[in-house]
């Protein structure tokens, strides 16, 4: 396959245009733009991710590579992908109900049990991905989406970009994803599994049952740490009223030693998922607590695409620097390599000293 193009199941040929009508945007990145689109002579709307290849080529090769290998009612589903010289465009479904933590702010009762559901087709969408040998790596609030704005809307696991197939014979240990949803054995930069999605699970579950971080602090340090070493409790204010088996569950998910992490499968079979003994009362407080939460995500979130977006800019207008300098016969010091890594950096938002936090 020609350098000038990354995927081997790209439609080359045909343009997209020729077969899609491109309608309204309806999401920006950094890295792309999100379109509602409609296939010529058909009523049904899609979704198309349109990725200048100014991005780094291994996220979208991730990504694509995954999606096209898994078919789940959990996972939002890739339905195809053109490709030109310039630009990737994936048709995806079109997920319309929003993201889970949005949606339960908005709910008028909500109870254990609509957070055991919740987790529950989480579980089922990792449990595909993990018999598949395939690793998310970012699990989080963002990338866990509703179908469809209806009350029986399934949930749906997005944004496979930082995701990696992995095998028995291959270490995994790329330090990547988001800092405070994290397993200790991936900030660490040792081998991993599947058991770090695990991990983010507990933290999801975490939040979803009080409305804060388990391991939040405002000094970053003071985070890694607590990560590092499960360094979380239960606070009477806002636990006194969880079922014992919402705690066992949060407390066999946020384990330091990943053997001992329950799997998907295991997690599926866990009390608390399956519905016994699980409260129905309203969590009022937590609901509270969430919407607090999850206005301070959103400007979080924002404020993080907008310095990535200011770091892609620039980091592009350096790599065409270089280029240009090397066409005129210089020495060329900034290299499609380098752009590669910067952009890991923003991915990852790890610091490299997060190894001496102890």
């Amino acid at each position: 396959m020609s350098s000038e193009f990354w995927v081997d199941q790209s439609e080359k040929v045909i343009p997209f245009e020729s077969v899609y009508e491109l309608g309204r945007e309806i999401g920006r990145g950094a890295t792309a733009v999100v379109y509602e689109c409609r296939k010529h002579g058909s009523s049904d709307i899609w979704a198309v991710k349109v990725l200048p290849k100014r991005t780094t080529r291994k996220f979208v090769t991730a990504e694509i590579g995954v999606l096209l290998h898994v078919n789940h009612e959990h996972i939002i589903r890739l339905k195809e992908v053109y490709e030109t010289r310039k630009e990737i465009y994936m048709v995806l479904e079109m997920v319309t109900g929003g993201e889970l933590f949005d949606r339960i702010v908005l709910r008028t009762y909500y109870s254990e049990m609509d957070a055991a559901e919740c987790v529950r087709q989480v579980l089922e969408g990792l449990k595909h991905l993990h018999e598949m040998d395939v690793i998310h790596r970012d699990i989080k609030p963002e990338n866990l989406l509703y179908e469809n704005e209806s009350d029986e809307a399934k949930i749906k696991i997005a944004d496979f970009g930082l995701s990696k197939i992995c095998s028995a014979d291959v270490q995994t240990q790329t330090v990547c994803g988001t800092p405070g949803y994290c397993a200790p054995e991936l900030l660490l930069g040792q081998s991993y599994d599947t058991a770090v999605d695990m991990w983010s699970v507990g933290v999801v579950t975490f939040i979803l049952l009080c409305g804060y971080e388990p391991f939040y602090s405002n000094d970053e340090r003071q985070m890694y740490r607590a990560i590092l070493r499960a360094d979380f409790d239960f606070d009477p204010q806002w636990w006194s009223d969880i079922s014992k088996n919402a705690k066992d569950f949060v407390c066999r998910l946020l384990t330091i030693d990943p053997r001992k992490r329950l799997t998907a499968a295991q997690a599926l079979r866990h009390p608390w998922v399956v519905g016994l003994a699980t409260k129905e009362e309203h969590l009022e407080p937590a609901q509270n607590a969430l919407k607090e939460f999850n206005a301070k995500r959103k400007l979080r979130v924002a404020a993080e695409a907008l310095l990535a977006s200011r770091h892609f800019i620039l980091a592009g207008m350096r790599a065409a620097a270089a280029v240009a300098t090397a066409g005129n016969g210089a020495e060329r010091t900034g290299t499609g390599a380098d752009f590669e890594d910067q952009q890991m950096d923003v991915q990852c938002g790890c610091p490299d000293e997060i190894v001496d936090v102890y």
